[in-house]
C-alpha cells in the first residue's frame, strides 16, 4: 500500500529542511545547538557556504569543540576554501588530539613528506579502542595516504588492509545479494512512451571515484545547468510507489515490483521534489552513484531525461574505491573493505551497464569512459553537451573555475584543470592488486 504522507514528506523534504534551517538561524542566533542543526541542514542541502557560516557562528558561541570545528572544516573544504578547512581541522585535533576524523582530513588535504608526517602519532592512536571500526578505518586510511605520498605503495596497501578489517567484520559484503540486486535491476523492462514529459534532469551515475564528479562539474559549468548534488529523491519515490515494504531503498523486492509503479506520477513527483533546489534552470544534474541501477525506471518515468554513466579502467576503479573512505553506515559501500569484494562490485556494475547499453535508447543513455574524457577534453565535452541537448558553451572547458560547492571526496581534484595523472595508477601496484585481478579475469572483464 502506498503511504501518501511519506510521499509528501519526500517531495517536501528539501523545502522543509531549508525553512527549518533559516528559521533556526533567524530566531536563535545565539543558540549553538540550533545553529549546529542549521549547519547540518545546509550541508545536506548542498549549501556549503551557508553551512560554513552556521558552523563558524556555533564555534564562536561554543569554542574549542572538536566536532563543531570538524564540521566547519568540512563545509569549508566542500566550498573550495582549503586553507581555511585545514586551519579548522588543525584546531579540531588541537582541541582533541584523538579526533581521528579531523586527523584523516588533514592528511587527505596535505601532501605528506619525510619531514612532515604524523606516522608515529597515528600508529599509536591506531591501537586505541574501536567498537565500530571507524577509528581504525580513518587512521588506517590516513596512514595509507601518508605512505603513498612517501612512495611506499606496499606499506600503503598494508595499512588499508589493517584499517578496514573491523569495518569489514561489522558490515560484511553480501555477494549473493549484490548479484541478485544487479539481476533484479536488469529485469526492469524499458517501455517507451508514457511517463512525465520533462527534459530538465540529467542523471549522472557510476561507481564512486570513476569521474562522476568531473562530468557533473563539466556540465554544471554550462550557463543553463545547475548541479543538485547527490539527492537520492528518485530512488526514494520509486521505492514508495512500488509498494515495497522492505527497509533498503534499492533491493530485489523493489525491482520485482517495478510494474506496479505509476511512472507518470513518479516523474511528476520527482520533478516537484527538486524544485527547492533546481529553481528554474533549463537543466539540472542529479548525481547519485547508484542511479545506474535505476536507468530503465528513470527513462520510464522521465522519457525526456538523460542518463549518463561514467566508467573507468576496472583496476583503477577498484583501486580508487578501495582507497576511498566512505564514512557512512550504508550497505551500498560495504564492498570497499576488501579488494576482492570491490572487484566483485565492479563486475556487477559492468553487467548492468552493458545490459542498459543494449536495451536503452542511445539518445537518452550514454556511457562515458573516464580515460577518453581526460585524453580528449573538448571533444568529449562537446559530445556530452550535445547529448544533453545543450548549445555549446566554452564555459564547460573551464570547469575548474566553477565556484559551486562540491560535497564529495573529489572536492579538491575538480578545482584543478584537467589532468591525466589518475589514469593507469593501478600499474604501480603490480601484484598487490592480484586479488582483484583474479576476480575480474574470472568474470571475463577485459583489463
Amino acid at each position: 500500500m502506498i503511504n501518501e504522507n511519506e510521499l509528501a514528506q519526500i517531495v517536501q523534504r528539501f523545502g522543509a529542511m531549508r525553512a527549518l534551517a533559516d528559521r533556526a538561524k533567524a530566531e536563535s542566533p545565539n543558540d549553538p545547538r540550533a545553529l549546529f542543526g542549521a549547519g547540518v541542514a545546509y550541508r545536506l542541502l548542498g549549501d556549503y557556504a551557508a553551512a560554513a557560516q552556521a558552523f563558524a557562528r556555533t564555534n564562536v558561541l561554543q569554542p574549542g569543540q572538536a566536532a563543531i570545528l570538524f564540521e566547519l572544516g568540512l563545509a569549508q573544504e566542500y566550498s573550495g576554501k582549503f586553507e581555511q578547512a585545514i586551519k579548522a581541522y588543525e584546531q579540531a585535533v588541537g582541541a582533541a588530539p584523538d579526533y581521528f576524523k579531523a586527523r584523516e582530513a588533514l592528511v587527505r588535504l596535505q601532501k605528506q613528506t619525510p619531514e612532515r608526517n604524523q606516522i608515529a602519532l597515528m600508529e599509536a592512536q591506531f591501537a586505541g579502542p574501536d567498537e565500530d571500526g571507524w577509528r581504525t578505518a580513518h587512521l588506517g586510511h590516513a596512514l595509507a595516504k601518508t605512505y603513498e605520498d612517501l612512495g611506499d605503495v606496499k606499506a600503503s596497501i598494508a595499512w588499508l588492509t589493517r584499517g578496514k578489517q573491523k569495518r569489514k567484520a561489522v558490515s560484511p559484503y553480501n555477494r549473493a545479494l549484490e548479484e541478485e540486486l544487479a539481476q533484479g535491476a536488469m529485469k526492469v523492462a524499458y517501455a517507451p512512451g508514457g511517463g512525465f514529459s520533462n527534459e530538465e534532469p540529467i542523471f549522472v551515475s557510476g561507481l564512486p571515484r570513476s569521474g562522476t564528479t568531473l562530468v557533473d562539474r563539466i556540465l554544471s559549468s554550462h550557463a543553463d545547468v545547475k548541479s543538485l548534488g547527490e539527492i537520492g529523491n528518485f530512488a526514494l519515490l520509486n521505492k514508495k510507489l512500488s509498494g515495497s515494504a522492505t527497509r533498503p531503498t534499492l533491493d530485489p523486492d523493489t525491482f520485482a515490483r517495478a510494474d506496479a509503479v505509476d511512472y507518470a506520477r513518479l516523474g511528476k513527483l520527482y520533478i516537484e521534489s527538486t524544485r527547492p533546489l533546481s529553481g528554474s534552470t533549463t537543466r539540472f544534474i542529479d548525481k547519485a552513484p547508484s542511479n545506474y541501477l535505476l536507468a530503465a525506471s528513470i527513462l520510464r518515468a522521465l522519457p525526456n531525461a538523460r542518463v549518463i554513466v561514467v566508467r573507468r579502467h576496472p583496476l583503477d576503479s577498484v583501486l580508487s574505491n578501495y582507497k576511498q573512505l566512505f564514512p557512512l553506515d550504508d550497505r551500498y559501500y560495504d564492498y570497499v573493505y576488501d579488494l576482492e569484494t570491490a572487484a566483485h562490485k565492479y563486475v556487477q556494475f559492468d553487467r548492468v551497464v552493458r545490459h542498459w547499453q543494449s536495451v536503452l535508447p542511445a539518445e537518452r543513455f550514454m556511457v562515458v569512459q573516464y580515460e577518453e574524457l581526460v585524453a580528449a577534453q573538448e571533444e568529449m565535452s562537446r559530445k556530452l553537451t550535445a547529448f544533453c541537448g545543450l548549445v555549446w558553451n566554452d564555459g564547460v572547458l573551464a570547469f575548474h573555475r566553477n565556484a559551486a560547492g562540491v560535497g564529495t571526496p573529489s572536492a579538491a581534484q575538480v578545482r584543478a584543470p584537467m589532468y591525466n595523472t589518475a589514469v593507469g595508477r593501478w600499474e604501480k601496484y603490480g601484484a598487490l592488486l592480484d586479488p582483484a585481478r583474479r576476480v575480474l579475469e574470472k568474470a571475463g572483464v577485459a583489463l
